[in-house]
């Protein structure tokens, strides 16, 4: 049986393209092809032409040639009439045979069961028929061997845009959803399951939903606190985390509606002691440290402060305006690939970087000094403070040198900068940022803050960021978590007021520009705060708490635990890491009204450039 028939018009080349498949065969390949598909063509091909092989050939006498190179008695063939009879005997034969291979070459089953290959087979599959167009050997009569070879050919241009290869691409995306063979026959049941499948996670979703949202009282399981055996058998065996987790949110449910919620026998103490025993081993903190900062907030806001101390603060720069303008920073370091945004609305030279494909602190503008990478938190001091041309300004806990650098900005070189601390090493970093920035109007001393009054005094303005805890910088010093304790707050607190009184002593109070002094810290207790603050005013009755200027942050505590602070703190500013993302803050600024200071009825203290001088009221005798 002939398939493919063709005039034979010189040598094939080797890239000739292949017959096209007789219209009885091209059923057997509409849309994808398909491993299985492919070698029934091969068989069939191969079948046929060893069927024509095995047929008996006529003997033929050679007729006369004639002088003209003719054989007598043989008419030229005519292609168009030779073509049409050919066309209609492999027609019928075709048929014949197509019947019969479907039938010897059909799977257990029947064809429809035979399961779909996946796009990985087809491209096998197709690269086969690609390859099968190179071969040599059977160019001439090796056609039929090649029969997919319609797929490349202009004639399915007509067919669309993909060849007509997209009719199986249903069940393609379906059979990635399970390893088993999808058939043709079992379409529609899997179809069921899966639509099955569908509404049960869809019904189990709302049923989720709706146990989250039952929290009133009686839709949910009664919450008891452990017993005192169960939290010593805690304390030796390990506890998982996700079980802590879920008690924390259960006692703060409790705390928020104690009266409907609590335990008869339970009183609200032991709810709070078990909160706090479980959230010093869910966030890692010792026990005195997690009552101080548990008594500063709600039970809802304490977890909010905590969540946020595990989270890195964003990078954040500050603008040297004594080289360049933010505008034009921004650009250079976008043009870089930065990905930054201004801080916010209360500052003209803060950037936050959020992305950057090279180090922020290796930049040729990095280098330049046309910035400093400074945590937004320390602007804020330098704002309070708001220094002057041609003034002369102290900053007695100088080290790195970001707040001294935006002062001198602020002051554009002008009038003179004493940068002091009390830390040699540190000072290498501070001074190697004065050059750096371009800083012409500083002087860098080493000497303990308190011994300043008698080295020079006499200042318009002083910048006293004191050492502290670190309770507001927990997300970059996890150690703080651990190494704080009670002696550690004793020892700051006290270092801390004798800094603060020494630096209201610094200040010229008859300054016609000044006479301000600015507190800050970056902790957010109380001890080391509002305690100071009001210890500085009632040692030092020649000053005044006055407002800081700043737009935003929390007014500080006016009361705290029964203990009553002066009025005028409320003009102190707080700031947290959970409602403002910058490190915790505590800023106070203070105006001095006279250089006199009387200490005892009869003694007074009138702070100098040169020391500390005393007067004594002369008593008149009778």
């Amino acid at each position: 049986m002939v398939l493919f028939k063709e005039l034979k018009m010189g040598r094939q080349a080797k890239n000739k393209q292949d017959a096209p498949l007789p219209l009885e065969l091209e059923h057997l390949i509409e849309g994808k092809v398909t491993k299985k598909l492919h070698d029934r063509i091969k068989h069939e091909a191969a079948k046929a032409r060893k069927q024509q092989k095995q047929k008996p050939k006529a003997r033929q006498t050679p007729a006369p040639v004639a002088k003209n190179g003719k054989r007598k008695g043989v008419a030229e063939p005519v292609k168009a009439k030779k073509a049409k009879v050919v066309e209609s005997e492999d027609e019928v034969e075709a048929e014949s045979e197509d019947e019969q291979m479907a039938d010897m070459d059909a799977p257990d089953g029947g064809w429809d069961n035979v399961p779909m290959e996946s796009d990985e087979d087809n491209m096998e599959s197709m690269s086969e028929f690609s390859s099968a167009g190179s071969d040599d050997e059977e160019s001439d009569t090796g056609n039929a061997k090649k029969p997919m070879t319609l797929l490349d050919s202009d004639s399915d241009s007509d067919a669309g845009s993909n060849g007509g290869m997209e009719s199986y691409d249903e069940f393609d995306s379906d059979a990635d959803l399970d390893d088993e063979a999808v058939t043709f026959r079992d379409m529609e049941r899997r179809s069921r399951l899966l639509d099955a499948e569908q509404a049960e996670d869809d019904e189990l979703g709302e049923l989720e939903l709706a146990a989250a949202g039952a929290v009133v009282d009686g839709e949910r399981e009664a919450f008891a606190l452990p017993t005192a055996e169960e939290v010593a058998a805690e304390e030796d065996t390990p506890l998982d985390l996700s079980r802590v987790q879920l008690r924390i949110q259960e006692v703060i449910r409790v705390l928020n509606n104690f009266g409907a919620l609590r335990e008869e026998d339970r009183s609200r103490t032991d709810y709070m002691d078990q909160l706090q025993r479980d959230m010093c081993f869910y966030y890692g903190y010792n026990e005195y440290l997690m009552e101080k900062l548990l008594q500063l907030f709600t039970v809802n806001e304490a977890v909010e402060f905590f969540e946020a101390n595990e989270i890195a603060r964003p990078v954040t720069i500050r603008t040297n305006t004594l080289k360049t303008r933010r505008r034009d920073l921004a650009q250079a370091l976008i043009n870089r690939g930065v990905n930054l945004d201004p801080i916010g609305k209360w500052t003209k030279v803060g950037l936050t970087i959020f992305d950057s494909p090279v180090p922020v602190g290796a930049t040729p503008e990095y280098m330049a000094g046309h910035y400093m990478i400074q945590a937004a938190s320390s602007f804020l001091p330098v704002m309070a403070l708001a220094p002057q041309e041609n003034e002369r300004v102290l900053d007695m806990s100088a080290a790195p040198g970001g707040k001294t650098t935006y002062c001198a900005a602020l002051m554009k070189n002008t009038g003179l900068v004493v940068a002091n601390d009390a830390n040699r090493e540190r000072e290498k970093a501070l001074v190697a940022n004065i050059h750096r920035l371009g800083i012409s109007n500083a002087v860098v001393c080493n000497y303990d803050g308190r011994e300043f009054p008698k080295v020079m005094g006499g200042f318009d303005r002083v910048l006293l960021d004191a050492p502290c805890s670190g309770t507001g910088v927990i997300s970059k010093d996890a150690s703080v978590k651990t190494n704080k304790g009670p002696e550690d707050f004793s020892m700051l607190t006290n270092l801390q007021k004798e800094l603060l009184l020494s630096a209201i002593d610094s200040v010229n109070a008859d300054s016609p520009t000044g006479g301000y002094i600015v507190y800050s810290t970056c902790s957010v207790t109380v001890e080391e705060d509002e305690a100071v603050v009001n210890y500085a005013l009632s040692k030092r009755p020649n000053i005044k708490l006055v407002d800081a200027k700043l737009d935003f942050g929390r007014p500080g505590f006016t009361s705290f635990r029964g203990r009553a602070f002066h009025s005028s703190l409320s003009l102190t500013r707080r700031f947290y890491p959970h409602t403002h993302n910058m490190d915790g803050f505590f800023v106070a600024k203070f105006k001095k009204l006279s250089n006199k200071v009387q200490v005892e009825e009869n003694q007074f203290v009138v702070p100098a450039g040169s020391g500390v001088k005393l007067k004594q009221k002369k008593k008149r005798r009778n």
